[in-house]
């Protein structure tokens, strides 16, 4: 079982929805953040070095104060009001016309502790304690983590009832073309119903957000340990994700470019591939793997197919049925000698969502010398490792559209 709750949101009044709401904090650099900011963005708060000129570390002193004065003047100018009564929130999100409804839920940092929020993801402590400085300070959590659980009819009965007979809080499509939509589920019965379905599923998966989830569980284990009268229900207890059926989750692809050829020629890979593979020239024509262990490979103005061989792979292991995992060790590893994906300069990742055009791009223009295409990773394959209590390969899941920041936080500034 898990532990959710309503809340009582922060987040901007309509007229100001489309224009506060952002990117999150990790999909963009400070230099685009400041060029995409306008007055009121949340980008202000959540990347505030772009208001240094020139722009500031992102982990001093004076930026991580700057987050906090500006998180207080946005609640003093109007921007962003705290609701009255505590409530769920549905955020749903359109990409290319199919949309997923989530739900924003207040959930528990023992449930992460205990592994009823399970993670498939490591984390670096710097990165942790970066996110944790900010979630300190500002006694909030400004940004949600992404979430899935296992369907549940009566829950998807709630949030179909409430899209269906509501108008939507906001409504906006934002400059990438994702759609935006959000509903206040005013209903006490239907608050207080969620809260009790979520009492009987067996686990919440984090998607996307390993970092924010880990730095909000330990803040709330930091004000526990001050709390000499701790019992558990303060809201600093809980922290903000929106939380989607696992049926309505698409992960997109995650690529790979390398700059080298470990001193082989051209000539020499596609030898040594096709020890492992079966290798097919496609031509000059993009060519997109057409399923698990089918690859696509672009080398010298060409793509090729690349079908692991029987034998090289064991679909009975919830790793090594992956295919991060086949190429990682029958090519990178085996063939290109790169060993560790975290740290090799030799190696490259992108996002599935830059279609495979960027990856002929970043070949053709000399940067890299070959490129990997690979077949997306399903949500049963994620939700398997998970709970085998697996770590997935570094740069494996890629989720669009990302959640956008500032449509509600959750404050715990009790």
């Amino acid at each position: 079982m898990v532990r959710i709750k309503p809340f009582r949101g922060i987040r901007p009044p309509q007229e100001y929805a489309a224009e506060v709401a952002s990117r999150p904090y990790d999909v963009l650099n400070s230099q685009e953040a400041k060029c995409e900011a306008t007055e009121r963005s949340l980008l202000h708060i959540i990347k505030p070095e772009i208001d240094f000129d020139p722009i500031a570390d992102e982990h001093s002193e004076e930026v991580y104060q700057k987050a906090m004065d500006n998180f207080r003047e946005w609640k003093e100018r109007g921007w962003l009001k705290q609701d009255e009564q505590e409530h769920y929130y549905i955020y749903a999100q359109t990409m290319n016309g199919r949309t997923q409804y989530g739900i924003a839920m207040c959930c528990h940092f023992d449930d992460y502790l205990s592994g009823a929020i399970k993670k498939h993801e490591l984390t670096r402590p710097d990165k942790e304690e970066d996110r944790m400085i900010h979630v300190r300070n500002q006694k909030a959590n400004i940004e949600p983590v992404f979430f899935t659980y296992p369907d549940d009819d009566e829950v998807n009965a709630i949030v179909e009832d409430v899209v269906k007979n509501n108008a939507p809080d906001y409504d906006f499509t934002a400059a990438d073309g994702f759609g935006h939509h959000f509903w206040v589920v005013r209903d006490a019965d239907k608050n207080k119903r969620i809260t009790e379905l979520f009492a009987s599923i067996p686990a919440l998966y984090v998607a996307d957000g390993h970092h924010r989830t880990a730095a909000a569980a330990r803040v709330g284990q930091e004000c526990m340990s001050k709390n000499s009268d701790h019992t558990g229900e303060e809201e600093y207890c809980y922290f903000l994700a929106v939380t989607f059926p696992a049926s309505q989750l698409k992960i997109i692809d995650y690529n790979r470019v390398v700059r080298d050829l470990n001193g082989l020629t051209s000539a020499e890979l596609l030898e040594k591939l096709s020890e492992s593979f079966e290798v097919e020239c496609k031509g000059a024509d993009i060519y997109t793997p057409a399923a698990l262990h089918n690859f696509a490979m672009y080398l010298d103005g060409e793509w090729y197919s690349l079908t692991a061989r029987e034998g090289t792979y064991n679909d009975e292991d919830p790793i090594g049925v992956l295919d991060v995992t086949v190429l990682s060790d029958l090519v990178l590893d085996n063939i290109l000698d790169i060993k560790d994906l975290r740290t090799s300069k030799r190696i490259d990742f992108v996002g599935g969502i830059r279609g495979l055009g960027e990856l002929k791009k970043r070949v053709d223009s000399g940067e890299m010398k070959a490129a990997f295409a690979l077949y997306p990773v399903s949500m049963q394959q994620l939700i398997d490792i998970a709970d085998t209590g697996n770590i997935m390969p570094p740069k494996t899941t890629w989720f669009e559209p990302k959640l956008r920041s500032g449509v509600v936080i959750h404050s715990f500034d009790e």
